[in-house]
């Protein structure tokens, strides 16, 4: 999307940029003053178009069947539930944008990285991938009963976890630290870094907890704790970041990156591990002992070699999660950090 400066003169004027992905989906840079022009014309540089709708299964990177995850898959015994066809299940909540979410419009089709990788792996198993969604309580005794194949829905590695499924990881647990655009904050990645600064993140969360422990940190060295802001939702929390109301908002990694990349409001300036302090990946999983681990984990190595493993991130802005390799059953989070 190239714009002039002339053109970011008049969308400073306005005080409203619109983005208009495919299929009538809009994003809105607000809050936008004169005195912000440069900051602003990085903002719509960074903007990036994604488009929500069915259509954006047409974009999904594609990798041929893998004659080794073929012949595993065979030598392993599994059968599919369906005969030539992958089940894959995730979640596709209000709000699941980059991970999992329905397309704007058929409210059927599920869209973002957790379904590109489903669809991926079904290819390179030389399977047809078919799409299940269910709520996030539901998806395990669905796995377990065999009434889904894969599951692909940002599922974090647990040592509980794995004594039911198998794993095959394929991204980084991240929370992100996102800052306005033009702020002066380069890096938040420990305690000292959040220093008097005021935070925005979600009650009960986990990064909340890591918050509170890093206050504590600080007040016992006699340094100023970070002050921390609640908001009934991310994009109410993006928005105070936005317009300066709070200086950082920290939660899931994806969720920042998403927003980030489709206005250009806010940029990453700090990850940590989701488990803090402790770490595991997110991975894709499947019943316990069923054959089909080693088959996924090739097709996931295959494309990571390939390329298509790092197009499906790019394309949902989610690079900083990326892994080397992947890994069958890498070690989780222990039960009381999940």
């Amino acid at each position: 999307m190239a714009i002039n400066k002339r053109q970011i003169g008049l969308l400073v004027a306005t005080a409203l940029v619109v983005v208009v992905a495919a299929g009538g989906v809009a994003y809105a840079i607000t809050n936008i003053r004169e005195s912000d022009q440069v900051s602003t014309e990085q903002q719509v540089a960074a903007a990036v178009e994604f488009d929500l709708t069915s259509k954006n299964v047409e974009g999904r990177p594609h990798i041929g069947a893998v004659p080794e995850a073929v012949e595993a898959l065979k030598a392993s015994g599994f059968q599919p539930i369906e005969a030539g066809k992958l089940t894959v299940v995730g979640t596709a909540g209000s709000g699941g944008a980059p991970l999992g979410l329905l397309a704007s419009d058929d409210n059927q089709t599920r869209i973002g990285s957790e379904a590109d990788f489903g669809a991926l792996i079904a290819e390179g198993l030389g399977l047809e991938y078919q799409q299940a969604v269910t709520s996030w309580s539901d998806w395990p005794l669905g796995i377990q009963s065999g009434k889904y194949d894969l599951v692909t829905s940002n599922v974090t590695v647990t040592e509980e976890r794995k004594e039911l499924y198998d794993f095959a990881s394929y991204r980084k647990d991240l929370l992100g630290f996102y800052v306005r655009q033009d702020s002066e904050i380069t890096k938040l990645e420990s305690a000292d870094d959040i220093s008097g600064l005021t935070i925005v993140v979600g009650s009960a969360t986990n990064q909340e907890k890591i918050l509170l422990n890093w206050n504590a940190s600080l007040e016992a060295d006699g340094k100023a704790p970070a002050e921390l802001q609640y908001y009934d939702d991310n994009a109410a929390g993006t928005l105070a970041v936005a317009s300066g109301r709070a200086d950082a908002i920290f939660g899931p990694n994806a969720t920042g990156a998403f927003n980030a990349a489709s206005t250009g409001d806010t940029k990453l300036v700090g990850t940590v591990d989701g488990g803090w302090p402790e770490s595991a990946p997110i991975a894709a999983g499947t019943k316990k002992d069923n054959g089909l681990i080693e088959a996924v984990n090739i097709v996931l190595n295959k494309a990571i070699e390939g390329g298509q493993y790092q197009e499906i991130l790019k394309r949902w802005g989610l690079e900083a999660e990326a892994v080397d390799s992947s890994q069958i059953n890498p070690p989780g989070l222990p039960e009381s950090t999940k």
